[in-house]
């Protein structure tokens, strides 16, 4: 793909272009490339939240969770009611799942079920919550995720297995 040629006449177009360019990159899984970019282009315009969402979006993808964070807290101030920015915040929030701590465990949760709040169907909410329910060994309420995620998907095979283990794990609990 071209480069995209700086207009000094119009800068929003530049601007426009640069998201378009990063946000490609980053679907074709050009993670770096796509993230060179949309610094570029927030650094010609800091207050654009799409802007700001595709680079929160290439930080996470890269393991750069402090730095989606720097953006994604204020950008939920700006875009309170944008399902994307929670979702993307609970990513930043809860960095490696593995690695994870209760703190960690905690913000993700809140901004996940902020997201869910706002849109019910939005994609990897529930399941995420899911996950980390699983993970704190909350079963019936990992299950009431994963219920959920499978209403929102429901050919979510994943979502289903996890949830049937987990069930036959409570059933063999007693």
């Amino acid at each position: 793909m071209a480069k995209a040629k700086f207009n000094q006449d119009n800068p929003q177009e530049n601007i426009q272009d640069l998201l378009k360019r990063g946000t490609q990159l980053l679907q074709r899984g050009q993670t770096q490339e796509a993230t060179a970019v949309l610094e570029k282009a927030r650094t010609l315009d800091g207050a654009n939240p799409d802007v700001a969402l595709n680079l929160s979006s290439a930080y996470i993808l890269a393991k750069k969770f402090n730095q989606a964070v720097e953006i994604l807290e204020p950008l939920s101030q700006q875009e309170p009611y944008n399902a994307m920015v929670w979702t993307n915040l609970g990513a930043a929030y809860l960095g490696n799942p593995i690695l994870a701590r209760d703190e960690e465990h905690e913000k993700a949760i809140a901004a996940f079920e902020k997201a869910f709040e706002i849109n019910p169907a939005a994609p990897n909410v529930a399941y995420n919550l899911g996950l980390i329910y699983r993970d704190r060994q909350e079963y019936e309420t990992a299950i009431t995720w994963f219920s959920k995620a499978i209403q929102a998907n429901p050919t979510d095979q994943d979502a289903r297995n996890i949830k049937a283990r987990l069930e036959e794990k409570l059933e063999e609990e007693g």
